[in-house]
């Protein structure tokens, strides 16, 4: 058994879920390069996933924008974090997590690391898979949810957004507690919330 480094993309966005990853790297071996996915090119971080996955033993997990509406967006994180350790093929001996704080009731010992993401090197591995893989999940989403652009802005709040989400309404893949998204349907007001959500709210 080995230590997993855990680390979570998506907490901010308006748009989409949350996907977390753990990542047990092996002793020898390891890929060159590391570091926190937010320090790396687009270019950098698919080639660094690529040899990430060649090497260690890695789990993906995430928590759906209704799950985030549900449960807000820390406990919707530890959420995904947690199903990240279940999808590991091996239980790690402990797991160390970016942040000042972890999921309580956790399967193995946790130790949290501010910004371990940038110093510890399975930390940063789960920092790459965690974006990689949510970027892949916001290209697709961005086919069944079209005019939003979240291919590109993986369902951050740029301009670009904004202007989509008051154009278009929020859909399906929108996280309602979130304040621009909830201001953005409340301006549509004077519709029922099932006709003020887009159209594209049924491709989900």
């Amino acid at each position: 058994m080995g230590i997993c480094g855990i680390d979570e993309a998506g907490r901010g966005p308006w748009a989409g879920p949350v996907v977390a990853a753990a990542v047990i790297l092996p002793a020898k071996g390891r890929p060159k390069g590391l570091a926190d996915s937010k320090a790396l090119s687009a270019e950098e971080r698919a080639e660094l996933a690529l040899a990430i996955r060649a090497c260690a033993v890695v789990g993906v997990g995430a928590a759906s924008a209704s799950e985030i509406d549900a449960i807000n967006i820390l406990q919707a994180t530890w959420l995904a974090m947690r199903r990240a350790l279940a999808a590991l093929p091996q239980a790690p001996a402990a797991a160390l997590i970016d942040g000042a704080a972890g999921p309580p009731d956790f399967p193995c010992p946790v130790e949290c690391i501010i910004d371990g993401d940038a110093h510890v090197a399975c930390i940063s591995a789960a920092s790459i898979i965690a974006k990689i893989e949510r970027d892949r999940i916001m290209a697709a989403l961005c086919e069944t949810h079209p005019g939003y652009g979240f291919a590109r802005h993986k369902g951050y709040g740029t301009p670009e957004h904004q202007a989509a989400l008051a154009d278009l309404g929020p859909c399906a893949i929108h996280r309602m507690s979130f304040k621009p998204v909830r201001l953005a349907f409340e301006a549509r007001a004077g519709a029922s919330p099932a006709a003020t959500l887009s159209p594209n709210a049924a491709a989900s």
